[in-house]
């Protein structure tokens, strides 16, 4: 085997890809053996979830082009290029993970033209990365026989899908993009990729081209490599561009004829799946029916009829925390969209007996109604927020329906004084959907964050009926917890979407203590969040304060109980609400970070935003043990069941440091930034183009 002797360039494109970026460059040294003098570029496209500093992590010696936006693959592979003056560039997707010597076997497949390695996914099974020109017969093909038996007749499938076709070396038409290498005169003859196409079709179109000029492209199955797999199949909005690019393909290779015949069959191949359901085709057909000379720009910051946002939240922004997903969620969305949020219509009124600080719950709802309408952060003037007059006696049928015509006409008045019209509607209280069901909208998202019905003060049956109306009347319905989307998911099918919490990375950073912290000694075993009585384990505090008396126990947040029972421990400090944007000065303190959750209906379908907030801030967590909890084991202590297992974690955590290390903890959450969130909601909610 020789190696050419120009060095190789590995460029790849990164955009909100800090999970994967790191396995795909620690995976390239060992790729790279036997291939020469070689370099790698990161071109990363404004990512919002520190990918940047992920690959600065994993290895310095790697070359970062910082784009200031998301213009897509095909710009980001280009501006990689730039940087790679003489050499041959081998494109990946930051989710390819290059098998040993592989990049060898490529330089060593092709003197003149592109190599392509064989594909395999994370099971081992072969992907099937081989195509043919596309073809209206062959589109037509594979709407009437589905794409993999249609592959096996040359005349009517795309995809090649023989398996001998993957065991040998062979010349192809072209092959799918996530990997593969041009040499040098090629690029140099062929130009550049055509950047209008943003993702999808540019590789399609180089290929071809390439063909064309006379430089082939080779299929180098001893090249091997894992792909993880994109989102295309399964995000709307990208499956949209991947059928429409397939026509804007045709027109610029054959003209506008050419290309009314392959939208048509595109056509043909998205109305019986959309039809059926698949939220997928009804993207590609609404994206079909409404298509553009060029695809808008992936940020969707610049689209003129971008729809406004109304979110009737769970919470209250004007005394709830404001780390909550709503919250976080909607602020992020308004610095593209204008957005209302529609305070907590509650979903029960409070009663002596059933709840809790009656008087003062009260009080401080009529307080946030008198805010009226306000725009809280002058940064983001997109962002509005009203709270409501309700009246919740949801258990009565004749008072619930009045209670959704008075918010309904609120906030319809609100929405008309804003020129809010047919917003996209994000319900996340179950109580929204009486109030939601008449009104005029793009499209109705449930942010199913938890089972509202096992709310203890909750009417469960009136609750959990008014959850089904929104399971079954909802365009997506996103959630949190793993557990209750597995739960929901012969009722739900593709309509749902693990959408996950966010952290705000840039926020919980460590930072000075406050004063009042700084007193209190150390140790510090502490917990920052809502003291609530149905989901804090008091008990459990009230263990930890006798077996640590040499330990300080803060917490830090409003509480719905009396806390009296702590006046008797002189470790314990309460220091009560603290304002959101002091908490990570506060956090910072924590020698050990607690979650001491009751083992109930709400908590084993939970999702609490605090862990990631815990995990930026590098600190050591113990937790009771609950499903979620269990995707986070590698750096969180999860207790044994009973305070004593507990106690036992939170011992050996203090002797120990925890589990990983500080910066391994911030490090794991860093594609978990709520701007990547917001924008994956965005995504789907709007679908198509």
């Amino acid at each position: 085997m020789s190696t050419p002797t120009r060095p190789v360039a590995v460029v790849i494109v990164t955009y909100n890809s800090a999970d994967v970026i790191a396995e795909c460059l620690r995976a390239l040294p060992a790729a790279l053996a036997g291939a020469g003098e070689s370099r790698v570029v990161v071109v990363d496209n404004a990512s919002t979830d520190g990918t940047a500093d992920v690959v600065v992590a994993t290895d310095s010696s790697v070359k970062v082009v910082h784009r200031t936006g998301n213009d897509g693959f095909a710009a980001g592979v280009n501006a990689g290029v730039q940087h790679a003056a003489g050499c041959d560039v081998l494109v990946l997707n930051a989710d390819i993970r290059l098998a040993p010597g592989s990049v060898a076997e490529l330089r060593a497949a092709v003197v003149s033209g592109v190599a392509a390695p064989r594909l395999t996914g994370p099971d081992g099974g072969v992907q099937h990365s081989l195509r043919r020109t596309p073809t209206v017969l062959r589109t037509l093909g594979e709407a009437v026989l589905g794409g993999t038996r249609a592959g096996r007749f040359r005349a009517l499938g795309e995809v090649v899908t023989s398996p001998s076709a993957y065991e040998r070396a062979h010349d192809v038409e072209w092959a799918t993009g996530a990997a593969w290498l041009a040499t040098r005169d090629c690029l140099d003859a062929v130009g550049p990729l055509e950047e209008r196409f943003l993702l999808y079709s540019e590789e399609t179109d180089f290929m071809l081209r390439a063909g064309a000029a006379g430089f082939p492209v080779r299929f180098a199955p001893a090249a091997r490599a894992v792909h993880l797999g994109g989102e295309s199949g399964t995000s709307p909005r990208l499956w949209s561009l991947v059928v429409a690019n397939k026509v804007r393909l045709h027109r610029e290779r054959y003209g506008r004829a050419a290309a009314a015949g392959m939208w048509a069959a595109q056509v043909v191949n998205a109305l019986p799946r959309a039809i059926a359901g698949q939220v997928t085709h009804r993207a590609a057909l609404r994206g079909l029916l409404r298509m553009r000379r060029w695809p808008e720009p992936l940020d969707r910051s610049a689209r003129a009829d971008a729809p406004p946002y109304v979110c009737f939240s769970a919470q209250d922004w004007w005394y709830h925390n404001q780390a909550h997903s709503d919250f976080q969620l909607m602020r992020r969305v308004a610095e593209h969209r204008r957005v209302l949020l529609v305070n907590s219509i509650g979903m029960r009124m409070p009663t002596p007996g059933k709840s809790t600080q009656v008087t003062r719950r009260i009080l401080r709802k009529a307080a946030s109604v008198a805010k009226l309408v306000r725009r809280p952060l002058p940064e983001v003037p997109g962002y509005h927020v009203m709270t409501p007059l309700p009246l919740p006696f949801y258990g009565s049928p004749t008072l619930r329906r009045l209670n959704s015509v008075l918010v309904r006409a609120q906030v319809k008045a609100v929405c008309l004084a804003l020129r809010m019209r047919e917003p996209v509607i994000v319900a996340t209280i179950p109580t929204a959907w009486d109030v939601v069901e008449p009104m005029r909208r793009r499209g109705l998202v449930f942010n199913r964050s938890d089972r509202h019905s096992a709310f203890p003060e909750a009417d469960t049956s009136t609750i959990e009926a008014l959850e089904d109306k929104l399971l079954a009347n909802s365009d997506h319905v996103l959630y949190v917890s793993r557990e209750l989307q597995a739960e929901d998911e012969k009722t739900i099918g593709d309509r749902a979407f693990f959408l996950d919490h966010g952290v705000d990375l840039e926020h919980f950073t460590r930072k000075p203590l406050p004063a009042d912290l700084a007193a209190i000694p150390g140790p510090r075993i502490g917990f920052f969040g809502s003291l609530d009585d149905y989901l804090v384990d008091f008990d459990l505090l009230e263990r930890l304060a006798q077996e640590f008396p040499g330990c300080s126990l803060v917490l830090i947040g409003d509480a719905t109980l009396s806390m009296e029972r702590f006046e008797k421990y002189p470790n314990v400090h309460w220091l009560g609400f603290r304002p959101y944007a002091e908490i990570p000065a506060y956090g910072t303190g924590f020698d050990v970070a607690i979650m001491p959750w009751l083992d109930n209906e709400w908590i084993q379908h939970a999702n609490p935003i605090k862990l990631k907030e815990y995990l930026a801030l590098g600190l050591a967590v113990v937790s009771t043990d609950f499903p979620e909890i269990q995707h986070y084991a590698d750096r969180v202590r999860v207790a044994a069941k009973g305070h004593d297992g507990f106690v036992a974690a939170v011992r050996e955590t203090l002797a120990d440091g925890g589990v990983s290390t500080p910066d391994g903890r911030r490090e794991s959450v860093l594609p978990a930034s709520w701007d990547a969130r917001a924008q994956a909601l965005v995504d789907l909610a709007e679908g198509g183009e």
